[in-house]
């Protein structure tokens, strides 16, 4: 496709500017249509729902949501959508330094796995979705990539329509598998592990980490989580995935 058939999207997504561009022809075949049906979804509820998206590190889940929630505005005026996140779960950089996990057989500092789903307060998210369903305004941590922790109670939920992203929201492993109860509509995207690990790398080098320091932790961090996703996630009612050449979403094929 040409230039002229993506449109150019800019947010701030956990303290860093992130620009992207969508196709024109992914939002009027896939987002629009989804946002018209979760639309429909509150209507016939007539509360609060929750829609939950899960991606590997680096697919750009953020992003995607916060673009449907611009998108949202003029697509479906007559529904608030709000985009949230779960990384403001990630347990604290002082935690992470004096708390160590079994990786391999051995014992390691739990900073050197962070972003893993053992470096998450499981039990603390779940109880803020269980507050959050309740339909009242919410107030909800977001993670500061600046900072390298989480800022509590940075923003309150009060949309009719709350889309929720996160690495392992889908994930099929013991503690973490019925977290998509909670959930009224799934989304997953994925993509290629080549592409996710160039994304990763370029990311923690954007925070001000030297390119070796960023290649090292990316390797034996991120790329295991990567596959952690890949390989453990659950169904969702819609697939998603990023092409080859990392410029469109599509549908799964």
């Amino acid at each position: 496709m040409d230039k002229l058939s993506f449109l150019d999207f800019s947010s701030t997504i956990n303290g860093i500017v992130v620009n992207a561009s969508f196709s024109k022809e992914s939002i009027k075949e896939i987002f629009i249509p989804l946002l018209k049906h979760l639309s429909s979804m509150c209507s016939e509820k007539q509360a609060r729902i929750l829609v939950m998206l899960a991606a590997p590190p680096g697919a750009g889940k953020s992003t995607l949501v916060s673009f449907l929630e611009y998108l949202a505005k003029d697509a479906v005026p007559e529904k608030a959508f709000q985009a949230i996140g779960m990384d403001g779960f990630h347990r604290k950089q002082e935690y992470l330094l004096t708390h160590t996990a079994i990786v391999a057989g051995k014992e390691i500092p739990m900073v050197n796995i962070k972003g893993a789903p053992v470096t998450f307060d499981l039990e603390r998210l779940r109880e803020k979705i269980s507050e959050l369903m309740e339909g009242h305004p919410c107030r909800w941590p977001i993670y500061d990539r600046l900072l390298h922790n989480p800022v509590e109670d940075a923003i309150t939920v009060d949309s009719d329509i709350v889309l929720l992203e996160g690495n392992y929201l889908l994930l099929d492993i013991d503690g973490w598998r019925d977290l998509s109860d909670y959930a009224d509509f799934t989304i997953s995207l994925s993509a290629n592990e080549e592409l996710l690990r160039k994304r990763l790398i370029a990311r923690r080098v954007a925070t001000g980490v030297n390119q070796e320091d960023a290649e090292k932790f990316v390797d034996f961090s991120d790329m295991a989580n990567v596959r952690l996703c890949l390989e453990n996630s659950k169904k969702a009612d819609l697939e998603l995935e990023i092409t080859q050449d990392g410029t469109d979403i599509i549908l799964k094929a």
